[in-house]
């Protein structure tokens, strides 16, 4: 198991899911911890899990990733107060599945906002405490390489941090800091909750969700590696390779299973 002591760990969207999965994960091999998310009552919660699992040390900063135009601002305080910072786990970010004309505008701002927005500014703001290498690690979604019907713009913000990640990972290698894209399926957590009230979805998908603490797993093993993306599950990625070589084909066939949302 790969020993973090000494890390500077933020991890954001750490107050449930993968992030909490993987902030506990980090914890298990004595990271230093900087937690975010919205609810500061979950947060503590987490913070109080990672320090029972082994964390180093713990700080929570609650903050609305929303609030983008104060993102700087927000990371340059918390910057400054830990000096530095080792890796960044862009983690926050959430779904709504609905037809697009369905879909308030203001839910459709929110989601380009927490989704990749807030991803792009943070990213932006650590470069200068990463002062001996590092890494960022931007958790995607098998949504960013393969869209489907009532997820246009979850999709179009996966795509986007997907592209992102690509680019920025060449921007700055030479500077020894690296990139890792995270684009798993359908997660048992309660994403679901949000992007699908109804309950269909979850339920038709559910024999094929991944557990957090295995994506958490795989994700922290990857640290300080030039590992260029995860994927999973495997048999997902494998469709998502087929869409990029014959789209066409791929949503004949998985046009059913496609409109399970």
């Amino acid at each position: 198991m790969k020993d973090l002591s000494g890390k500077k760990i933020w991890i954001t969207g750490s107050s449930g899911g993968l992030g909490r999965a993987i902030s506990e994960e980090a914890a298990r091999r004595g990271a230093d911890l900087i937690l975010t998310a919205r609810d500061e009552r979950k947060l503590i919660q987490t913070s109080e899990r990672c320090r029972q699992f082994g964390a180093a040390s713990v700080l929570i900063r609650p903050y609305d990733l929303n609030e983008i135009t104060q993102i700087p601002a927000f990371a340059k305080e918390v910057l400054d107060e830990t000096g530095s910072v080792d890796i960044l786990v862009n983690n926050a970010g959430f779904g709504l599945f609905e037809k697009l004309e369905d879909t308030p505008d203001e839910k459709i701002i929110s989601m380009i906002n927490v989704n990749v927005i807030a991803l792009m500014l943070l990213s932006k703001a650590v470069l200068p405490y990463m002062n001996n290498g590092g890494h960022i690690v931007n958790i995607a979604s098998q949504a960013g390489k393969l869209a489907t019907p009532k997820s246009s713009i979850y999709s179009a913000a996966k795509h986007a941090v997907l592209g992102f990640s690509n680019s920025l990972r060449m921007e700055i290698l030479a500077d020894n800091i690296f990139v890792t894209a995270v684009n798993p399926g359908p997660i048992e957590t309660d994403f679901f909750e949000t992007a699908d009230t109804t309950g269909r979805y979850a339920t038709s998908v559910k024999r094929f969700m991944l557990s957090p603490q295995v994506v958490a797993k795989k994700t922290v093993d990857i640290f300080f590696s030039e590992k260029r993306e995860i994927n999973l599950p495997g048999w997902m990625n494998a469709a998502s390779k087929a869409y990029s070589l014959a789209p066409g084909m791929v949503e004949r066939l998985g046009k059913k299973g496609f409109n399970q949302k």
